[in-house]
């Protein structure tokens, strides 16, 4: 369907690390907390099967490197803060796609919580954990970032980051070099990519033009077909002028490339599927097209491919499957017809807007609720408000769903008032009745929603900005994996977002918790709660958890 070879490889190369590079602010690297990056060995692994891996992200950017009053930011503005740590978050307030992006680095952890080392993803720099000079770096402070997943065969991790260099500031909402839109505020070009981390501890990087104007957050490899399936948004712009943009958003379907990232030459974009709410009965409206697919993340099970979504105005915040027979839902809302299989090439899309045909379908009995609809945020009583993250599935009746929280930082008497009323943040766990998935409770005690804990190395007391105290708070779980016990229960580790007081509070430092839940039960155990195995150190965020490749599924 796309012609691969109408660019030459070298000029897109070129202009697109051109670009980035001069936007790099004081790319420099620093030594890297929480452990060193580790190469693997000759004939062994560093990677222990069964223990788990924990993205984070790290800060090192420097003061020097924007002047504020004088520093033009990607956008126009003219910086306010310089860019030391947790100050320059407050360029926020000027300019609202601010980020940096930051090395991103795989922390294996025990299931107790010990750490047992690091493997730094490629920075640019030969090294015995890439191939070449592969690049992949995360954005700081983009919270929707760098899910891990374990691939269908449980030999590889998979997760989505830049291929810039560090520093390179307002990365995540540029354009990629085969898709630009001259309406995007951000007129940088930077190629998204997918980074795999096999079982001997080597990366691999495959770039992509999908996700231009927002962020890749998640992909999983099925080692059956040898396909990436990913998620994500697209499409800063005014307008939908570019169709690339629309077809290269929410679902992807990536093909691994077996070539250095100097030597590849993506196409463009492959959307896997696509969703409309004039889908769901009585909707005639079509939303603003591209936002219906404000994908958080992917999962493969049985056979099937299921997103979430969790944020945006548009679209239904709910969880989908991709539907190849064209049967199992007519009305928009269904349930996988069994034997179905995946897809595995291009799902057709309108040639002049670029709408992927609607081959998805809310599964049944999640929210059906269009987000326009919802003009309350998470109290408790109904599901339709929950901002999706990742999905697990314990067994084929069984599903828990990521919560990642309200995000609404209300501060009052010692605590983050709104984060702290919600029911339904932290990790909700769903049973299959009578053919329809019905809510049974969340998984939220222990985790504080909304009671602040101190981070050394934060500054102390009130952000004048934000006018909230700069210790940061529990708002929910966005990305979490599980395992089933032979005792009947499930072990839970999962990723927490926060609210504080920084201007922009995915950068708050947040935690890696776990929790033990009895899979029978339909109704919230006595005494379950979660238990703290990591904080975040200030300058650094944890983004996503999976277990290491060779781990059982």
């Amino acid at each position: 369907m796309f012609d691969r070879s109408s660019r030459p490889a070298g000029r897109a190369r070129r202009t697109a690390l051109g670009v980035a590079a001069s936007i790099a602010i004081g790319a420099c690297m620093v030594s890297v907390s929480g452990g060193p990056a580790v190469a693997a060995p000759a004939g062994k692994s560093p990677l222990i099967p069964g223990d788990l891996l924990v993205s984070r992200v790290h800060y090192t950017g420097t003061a020097s490197m924007i002047t504020p009053g004088v520093t033009v930011l990607p956008t126009g503005a003219v910086a306010v803060a310089d860019g030391s740590f947790a100050h320059v978050w407050d360029n926020v307030s000027v300019d609202e796609n601010f980020g940096v992006t930051a090395p991103i680095h795989l922390d294996q952890i025990t299931p107790s919580g010990t750490t047992v080392d690091s493997i730094t993803a490629p920075d640019g720099t030969p090294s015995a954990a890439s191939r070449g000079h592969d690049l992949l770096m995360g954005s700081f402070s983009s919270k929707s970032e760098l899910a891990l997943n374990l691939s269908t065969g449980g030999d590889a991790v998979t997760l989505m980051g830049y291929v810039t260099p560090a520093n390179t500031l307002d990365a995540s909402n540029g354009n990629t070099p085969g898709v630009v839109d001259p309406t995007n505020p951000d007129a940088q070009s930077v190629y998204r990519a997918v980074g795999e981390l096999d079982a001997n501890g080597k990366f691999h990087v495959t770039e992509t033009n999908a996700y231009s104007g927002d962020n890749g957050r998640a992909a999983i490899l099925d080692d059956a077909t040898g396909t990436y399936y990913t998620a994500g948004n697209s499409n800063n712009g005014s307008g939908t002028s570019v169709p690339g943009t629309i077809y290269g958003t929410g679902a992807q379907l990536v093909t691994p490339a077996h070539t250095p990232e100097q030597a590849q030459n993506p196409g463009q974009p492959t959307p896997v599927g696509g969703f409309s709410v004039t889908q769901l009965p009585g909707v005639t409206k079509a939303d603003k097209l591209g936002k219906d697919t404000n994908f958080a993340s992917v999962a493969l099970h049985d056979g099937v491919l299921y997103y979430t979504k969790g944020s945006g105005s548009n679209g239904v915040d709910t969880v989908y499957f991709v539907d190849t027979t064209g049967t199992a839902c007519p009305s928009g809302v269904g349930t996988p017809v069994p034997g179905a299989p995946l897809p595995t090439a291009a799902d057709t899309y309108d040639a002049e807007t670029g709408q992927p045909a609607d081959n998805m379908c809310v599964l049944a009995g999640f929210p059906t609720a269009p987000a326009k609809s919802i003009k309350t945020p998470d109290t408790g009583a109904s599901s339709n408000t929950a901002d999706f993250g990742a999905i697990w599935f314990a067994n084929p009746t069984t599903i828990y769903v990521g919560d990642s929280g309200n995000g609404t930082d209300t501060y009052s008497n010692g605590s983050f008032t709104a984060a702290a009323a919600q029911n339904l943040a932290g990790i909700q766990k769903w049973s299959l009745v009578n053919g329809t998935w019905t809510y049974d409770y969340t998984l939220n005690a222990g985790l504080g929603l909304g009671v602040p804990y101190t981070v050394p190395g934060l500054p102390t007391g009130t952000n004048p900005v934000t006018g909230t105290p700069w210790t940061p708070a529990v708002d929910g779980i966005r990305n979490f994996t599980g395992k089933v016990n032979s005792d009947g229960t499930v072990s839970l580790y999962g990723v927490t977002t926060a609210v504080g007081g920084v201007s922009d509070y995915g950068a708050d430092p947040n935690k890696l918790v776990s929790i033990t839940d009895n899979v029978a039960a339909t109704s919230l155990p006595a005494g379950e709660k979660y238990t703290t195995l990591k904080t975040a150190a200030a300058g650094d965020v944890l983004r996503g958890v999976s277990f290491t490749p060779g781990s059982t599924r």
